[in-house]
């Protein structure tokens, strides 16, 4: 049997050592061989940070593409990828939610990045910070790519999904990859990777693949480079406290096993909770570090739970995963099934299901195979066993409780989770449990039936959101949405005048020269510039103007028609125009009627009004190109607009960003 290869420094490198057999799950059959050998990871990892700057080169729309077009492509190999997942114990419910995920993962930073990240190499974090009193002096947080490669340490338990959630917001961030699987799945894995090498998608140096001993990977990392860990917590304690990463302050984020609860109310549906609790035991035959561990039930609905529980175990079927009907798979190998059997006596507690000795095991092929029967405690929440072990699969443990006090204390016992889950029907509880164990969760799930049919349930982290927890589960909260891409690059405080933020971001600053000239609407993006600009005004707000805008729009607040009444406020002082009609007024002094560049207005963002505005003011707006966007695929792209309206006294009277649409080229060339 082969042993499997490593992709580095730009070409696969074949071990010469005959490696250690990796074996089916199921049938104990021989997979693939991993190599003892390690690899020169100084290398690697210089040769990463030195290829690098292809990926940077890109923009985040142009990176984001690219992860749409990567995850098209493995969208077509998903059958192959789900094959080789059922040797790894995996049902196909199993294997869709490790390929699946994974692949989803991809286009949901692909669509972050083209709608949340701006078509440029810089990130602008935040707003502009006036520095100085005269407006001279400002500052702005950018954000550029580390310089180096996000090294990620793997576990056996999702070996699609686990690189693929970790690959995407550094691709995005621009920051390349070096994947270092776990051994028992390691083959799966490997193929992941050559799929996505044969795509030809990824600029040079992009990813790499150590199918290898570890050895002295980690003596290597460097300040710019960042160090992803998923596993137990006692190997992230190890990684966190390594030389290199406590010497160099290297970017460390651990996601690693937790004892997660779940909190059935006394109001909760007890099949929404039992349901939960079966199918987080028997997913991957519960070797998921975000399934159920601890399961918190009323002391006075406890025989009931225990009962629906016992039910809805007995109808799993465990086995050979190819067999029709089976619902539970094997453990990654017989080791790990030799693993949960110690973890079980250390952790105590009656057995109200399941023999951890014994299995009817479905299917001819699978008798030798990792297969443990579906193991469901009952166990005493005052002792310290149930929130101190973890047994890594299909075992949980019931622990009755009296209070909300009582129980919210208890599911903060496990030091630190990745997510905690709560059935119930009643928002009060829910908040009381919520706020009440939130400092010790990452993520907390509350279950009802008004959403139990959409949700994606306890164990599922999603791309948006937070994936990590603090304490035992890791301390690493970075996996998730846009933080997760930052995760990946350095914030900078640029400190200058208007001028100099402009030229930085990108972007313009309040206070920088404009540019006037042809009208900015008669420009196409290929010709607009940031800082074109035109100023348009004066018009008089007359008494007409707003007796009218109050009887055409029907908003008649009495500030706008009741002199008495608007007198009396004191932010007023009489009669004010509308603001909506100030912003409309500005509009018709500021656009270019004839038909040109700009194809449509599609919003304002970031609306104040600043000054009232009385009869008898002058109005005078200042329209300045800010933020020039273009879409990758469109033959437009999107133009935003500082617009300043003022009065005659040059006071701002409102201040808002107006958002439109403009063709790349004008039709008339």
């Amino acid at each position: 049997m082969a042993v499997l290869r490593s992709y580095v420094s730009g070409s696969w490198r074949t071990p010469t050592d005959e490696g250690a057999p990796l074996r089916d799950a199921v049938t104990g059959e021989e997979v693939a061989r991993f190599s003892t050998e390690g690899l020169d990871y100084a290398a690697a990892l210089e040769y990463g940070r030195r290829s690098g700057a292809a990926l940077r080169e890109l923009t985040f729309h142009q990176r984001a593409a690219l992860l749409k077009a990567l995850g098209a492509h493995l969208n077509e190999h998903r059958e192959e990828l789900y094959a080789l997942s059922a040797r790894t114990g995996a049902t196909l419910a199993d294997s869709r939610i490790d390929v699946d995920g994974g692949i989803g993962t991809l286009f949901a930073y692909s669509g972050k990045g083209r709608r949340e990240m701006p078509n440029d190499t810089v990130y602008v974090d935040g707003d502009v910070e006036g520095l100085s009193r005269g407006g001279t002096f400002v500052g702005r947080h950018v954000c550029t790519p580390l310089r180096g490669v996000a090294v990620q340490i793997n576990a056996f338990n999702f070996p699609v999904w686990g690189p693929l959630e970790k690959f995407a917001p550094a691709f995005v961030a621009g920051m390349p990859s070096l994947i270092k699987p776990a051994p028992q799945t390691a083959y799966l894995t490997a193929r992941l990777v050559e799929l996505i090498l044969e795509s030809g998608l990824l600029p040079e140096g992009s990813l790499q693949l150590a199918c290898a001993e570890p050895g002295d990977l980690l003596d290597h990392v460097t300040e710019q480079d960042v160090v992803a860990f998923t596993g137990s917590a006692a190997t992230a304690r190890r990684l966190r406290v390594h030389p290199a990463i406590v010497e160099r302050a290297v970017r460390f984020n651990a996601e690693a096993d937790s004892l997660n609860a779940s909190v059935l109310g006394t109001d909760g549906d007890l099949d929404l909770f039992v349901r939960q609790l079966v199918t987080e035991m028997t997913v991957k035959a519960g070797q998921k570090c975000t399934a159920i561990r601890r399961a918190f039930v009323p002391r006075d609905r406890l025989d009931e739970v225990v009962a629906a529980a016992r039910e809805r175990l007995a109808k799993v079927v465990v086995g050979d995963p190819s067999v029709e009907g089976v619902r539970m798979g094997a453990l990654v190998s017989l080791q790990q099934r030799e693993e949960v059997r110690r973890q079980l006596k250390a952790l105590g507690g009656e057995i109200v299901f399941g023999d951890p000795d014994r299995v009817e095991i479905a299917g001819d092929r699978a008798q030798d195979g990792a297969f443990l029967s579906p193991l469901l405690l009952l166990g005493d929440p005052e002792r310290p066993e149930p929130h101190e072990v973890e047994a890594f699969g299909p075992v949980s443990t019931l622990l009755p409780y009296d209070t909300t006090e009582q129980v919210v204390d208890y599911a903060g016992r496990g030091r630190g989770s990745l997510v905690a889950s709560v059935v119930t029907e009643d928002p009060a509880f829910a908040r009381e449990i919520v706020l009440g164990a939130a400092h010790w969760h990452g993520r907390v799930l509350v279950l009802d039936r008004s959403c139990a049919k959409e949700s994606t349930g306890h164990g599922s982290p999603m791309p948006a959101l937070t994936h990590g927890g603090p304490g035992r589960a890791g301390g690493g909260e970075e996996l998730g949405g846009v933080r997760a891409i930052l995760h990946h690059m350095q914030r900078t405080a640029v400190q200058g005048s208007p001028d100099v933020l402009t030229a930085v971001t990108g972007r313009w600053t309040a206070g920088a020269r404009r540019s006037e000239g042809v009208h900015p609407f008669r420009k196409s993006l290929a010709e607009l510039r940031v800082g074109d600009s035109v100023t348009a005004g004066p018009r008089t707000v007359t008494a007409e103007d707003v007796a009218h805008f109050a009887e055409f729009t029907g908003d008649t607040f009495y500030a706008h028609t009741d002199e008495e009444a608007a007198a009396a406020n004191p932010l007023f002082g009489g009669i004010v125009a509308h603001g909506y009609l100030v912003v409309s007024f500005a509009a018709g002094l500021f656009v270019a009627p004839e038909p040109g560049p700009v194809l449509a207005n599609y919003g304002l963002e970031n609306l104040r009004f600043l000054t009232p505005v009385k009869v008898g003011d002058s109005l005078t707006v200042t329209l300045t190109a800010k933020q020039i966007t273009p879409r990758e695929n469109a033959d437009y792209g999107e133009v935003r607009w500082d617009a300043d309206v003022v009065n005659q006294d040059g006071a701002s009277v409102a201040r808002y960003d107006v958002l439109t649409l403009v063709a790349k080229e004008r039709k008339d060339r």
